[in-house]
């Protein structure tokens, strides 16, 4: 059924793809009155540590944007700290794209920064990363 064209779509003011460990957060920012959703949740429940919530509100703190946006986020991956930290990166890519006097502001509080730290792979002849067996004189 075709759209009327008086009605408002979704329009998207800022797309970001944030990323930490194995977490990856495709952010989209909209018109509206701050609700950010996760998965089709609310940040609150979706993460139940609060730190993780203040984690991905810190953009919007430090750029004083807190309730000017609706925040779309869609994450995978990871575990509940990675996420988090994905959807920060995110947003703070979204808040440059849209407004690109946002990035001094960003950049120096390290949110535009890609958290590159990765778990070391597992040694093929070891149990784990670094871990080795047990030595045996005898």
């Amino acid at each position: 059924m075709a759209k009327k064209k008086n009605e408002k779509e979704n329009v998207n003011l800022g797309l970001g793809t944030g990323r930490r460990k194995t977490a990856v957060a495709r952010v989209f920012l909209r018109e509206g009155d701050g609700n950010i959703t996760i998965n089709g949740r609310k940040v609150e429940d979706y993460f139940g540590n609060p730190l993780n919530v203040y984690m991905v509100n810190q953009p919007l703190d430090v750029t004083n944007n807190k309730g000017k946006f609706d925040i779309i986020i869609n994450v995978f991956g990871g575990g509940p700290t990675g996420q988090a930290g994905a959807c920060r990166h995110g947003i703070s890519r979204a808040l440059v794209e849209h407004d690109e006097a946002n990035r001094p502001v960003l950049h120096t509080s390290g949110f535009m920064t890609r958290d590159s730290r990765m778990v070391e792979r597992k040694k093929f002849g070891q149990p784990g990363a670094r871990r080795k067996f047990q030595f045996s004189k005898r």
